[in-house]
């Protein structure tokens, strides 16, 4: 078994480490269960000690880590389920279906925690759009979350998308679902002694077995022996299943429920019992298949679509099947719990795997030696060149870079008003905002990273992702309740590696306790690298926050003569800036410092403004400065603007800095916000008015001036040329 150990890519450590566990040599089928459950994707190896130190206590958080999905308090006895959730292996080797089954997952996450999925968000990263790899990439990963999404019937609400090359062969596909529920129907991965274990879904094929391992190693340049690893949806049966699922909850049928994710039966049959406090006898001869002749190792490793796991209550064991049956599809028992904590399993009547439950879900973890690269702290502290170009010439070719244009050519394929539910839809607001029918609960939700930043100084580029993340949804009126974090990293093995994961937790850590904000659900994804190169340490930070859904704010002027005002500095800086790279080529310098009370103060003052009523129109600064921010409010209505920008330099247009937020008031009220913002000690600026149909820019150096509808079609053709050609 040692040579196989080998041969499976188990290190001789953790072998040992079996061998001790089980005080005897383990059979191929028990090495190869130990193989997927102590994947670095299943059994968080490397980042469990760190993860650890995140705050996870907050005063509206209902289900925190370690089940399929947090929950958060909304109010009025609503709550909402929400987590994110890598597939980046799968859809670097076949975009399409990798990027459908990871919307697929996370959905039926947020079904096992008792809640209807209402809305998805998707965070994705790919090398530089001028490359073929790249294209593929983005038009296989958008059909993908397009063709899923709106045949399910959830709509994809917004997300991000950032175009590095750093991604060039390791691309990013991170989605997140939110799902709404009521308090008392909170379901969780639980059984009671002697339960049968129903199996719920679609049939198993042999379409992704070992997709777990697959996910916890680097991808290889030869893709193509990697693609049964990925798994194929099916969304018109996910409905149905879905449907099954949530009917079977509201009637009480179930006392626990369990995704059939990562390492498929396995997985789910190993965390459930663990969790329980119980052992598991599964027979693998009742497990419903469509392809003849599986092995114990393809069943219980199969990674097929569409599958749950469900423990009815006592005596509604033929009411839960009538359901499944009514939605024609297969609902059997397959397994049982059982007093002694060991996961059992029989194949043709024989005992073929017999391992304690312990030491399946408790895999070894590790602490590493940490070293910064030091080619990345050479490029934080290089100083920077003069920035010498013509802003009159800079805005058009920053709004038309790869991370600055519109987005429109992406979301304008997913339905996002599926379900009525989308009160502030994609291109329109900060953040997505959900309404809870029958209540005025709105619901808020962003997710935000930035590569540059947290290539440069992991620490800050992460703490930037939470600080935006919350303040675009305060942007649009929402108070942030909670987050949940896609953390994708490369390889943890290496001392630079390690250290960008332990700063990435620590720089989330820092910012949750400053914000108030605790972490309820999250992801880890590490051996994102190839031929050696890693990824940027990408912390994908979803907040969701609660509003009253009518005093919301969104984006763009909407009539002229309102007065515009910045809460914050008119000057930013150039390290690590969009405008630095698009304009000079050169990512290099480090992101802007943070200063956390006047972030807390900003964003509670925007909030507050719109809780008013004085403010209907607001936008965060961020990539690309205050020009950019500016000529991004221009847009949805055609409202242009004139506006005194006092700071001398480049910085004051294209620099960047934190807690900066524009937004409009109508002149009547211009009092009021200001003696609000002075009351809050924010520094701020009333730059102009809104109106006509050109951006005007009044500089110590002179006039700048662009029609908004040439800056609009610079904006809005890049991507589009690069989705539709």
């Amino acid at each position: 078994m040692e040579a196989l150990a080998k041969e499976m890519g188990i290190p001789e450590g953790e072998y040992r480490e079996i061998l001790k566990r089980l005080g005897r040599a383990p059979n191929r089928v028990e090495l190869l269960l130990f193989k997927v459950m102590w994947s670095e994707h299943c059994a968080y190896k490397n980042s469990r000690p760190l993860l650890k130190e995140l705050p996870k206590e907050g005063e509206a958080v209902l289900q925190g880590p370690g089940e399929n999905a947090g929950v958060v308090r909304i109010g009025e006895g609503w709550a909402v389920a929400f987590k994110i959730e890598s597939h980046n292996h799968p859809s670097a080797v076949e975009p399409f279906q990798g990027a459908a089954t990871g919307v697929g997952g996370i959905i039926r996450d947020i079904m096992s925690m008792g809640a209807r999925p209402i809305a998805l968000l998707d965070s994705l990263r790919f090398g530089p759009p001028s490359h073929p790899r790249s294209r593929y990439l983005l038009k296989g990963v958008v059909s993908g979350i397009a063709f899923y999404g709106n045949a399910i019937g959830v709509p994809t609400v917004g997300g991000d998308l950032y175009f590095h090359e750093g991604y060039g062969e390791n691309p990013l596909v991170n989605a997140m679902c939110l799902g709404l529920l009521r308090e008392e129907k909170l379901k969780r991965s639980r059984a009671s002694l002697g339960r049968p274990i129903y199996y719920a879904g679609a049939k198993t094929g042999r379409d992704g077995i070992g997709g777990a391992a697959f996910a916890s190693r680097e991808l290889k340049e030869e893709k193509e022996e990697d693609r049964p690893a990925v798994q194929v949806g099916d969304p018109f049966l996910g409905k149905l299943l879905m449907e099954a699922t949530l009917e079977a909850i509201e009637l009480d049928l179930v006392e626990g429920v369990q995704d059939m994710g990562a390492a498929g039966l396995t997985s789910s049959l190993a965390e459930l019992a663990h969790k329980s406090g119980l052992g598991v006898e599964v027979d693998l001869d009742r497990v419903p298949t469509r392809e003849a002749g599986m092995t114990p190792e393809e069943l219980l490793l199969s990674e097929s679509q569409e599958r749950m796991v469900l423990v009815p209550r006592e005596g509604k064991e033929a009411d839960l099947e009538a359901v499944f049956r009514k939605w024609g599809l297969d609902c059997v028992p397959v397994a049982r719990t059982i007093p002694e904590r060991v996961f059992r399993v029989l194949y043709r009547g024989q005992v073929v795997a017999e391992v304690p439950t312990e030491a399946l879900a408790e895999a070894p973890a590790y602490v590493r030696l940490a070293q910064e690269d030091p080619g990345i702290r050479a490029l934080r502290e290089m100083p920077l060149p003069p920035l010498e170009v013509d802003p009159k010439e800079a805005l058009p070719r920053l709004l038309a870079s790869p991370n600055l244009a519109s987005r429109e050519a992406v979301y304008e394929r997913y339905d996002h008003q599926v379900g009525t539910r989308t009160a502030l839809v994609p291109g329109r607001g900060d953040a997505a905002i959900l309404w809870v029918k029958g209540t005025r609960i709105g619901v808020a939700a962003k997710v935000d990273h930035n590569p540059r930043y947290s290539r440069l100084a992991p620490r800050l580029g992460a703490m930037h992702a939470l600080a935006e993340a919350a303040r675009n949804v305060s942007v649009v009126g929402a108070r942030p309740l909670a987050y949940t974090d896609g953390l994708n990293l490369g390889s943890p093995e290496t001392p630079e590696g390690y250290y960008e994961l332990q700063e990435t937790v620590m720089g989330l850590k820092e910012a949750s306790l400053a914000l108030g904000i605790p972490v309820v659900s999250g992801n880890v994804s590490l051996y994102n690298e190839s031929g050696g190169r890693r990824i940027p340490p990408t912390a994908m930070v979803g907040v969701v926050g609660v509003l009253d859904v009518e005093k919301r704010a969104e984006m763009g002027f909407r009539r002229p003569g309102e007065a515009i005002l910045l809460i914050g500095e008119e000057k930013g800086t150039f390290g690590a800036s969009e405008a630095l790279y698009v304009l000079l080529g050169l990512e290099a310098g480090s992101p802007p410092p943070i200063d956390w009370e006047r972030e807390r103060r900003a964003q509670e003052a925007i909030r507050t403004l719109i809780g008013r009523g004085l403010v209907k129109t607001a936008h965060d600064v961020a990539e690309g400065g205050l020009l950019v921010a500016l000529a991004e409010m221009t847009f949805p209505h055609g409202v242009g603007a004139t506006v005194e920008v006092r700071e001398r330099g480049l910085e004051a247009l294209f620099g960047e800095a934190p807690s900066r937020i524009l937004f409009t008031v109508p002149k009547e009220a211009l009092g009021e916000a200001t003696l609000l913002l002075e009351a809050m000690g924010l520094p701020y600026r009333i730059l102009g008015e809104t109106g006509g149909k050109t951006l005007t820019v009044l500089t110590p150096e002179g006039v700048l001036e662009w029609e908004v509808e040439a800056l609009l079609a610079a904006w809005k053709a890049p991507l589009r040329e690069v989705l539709d050609g």
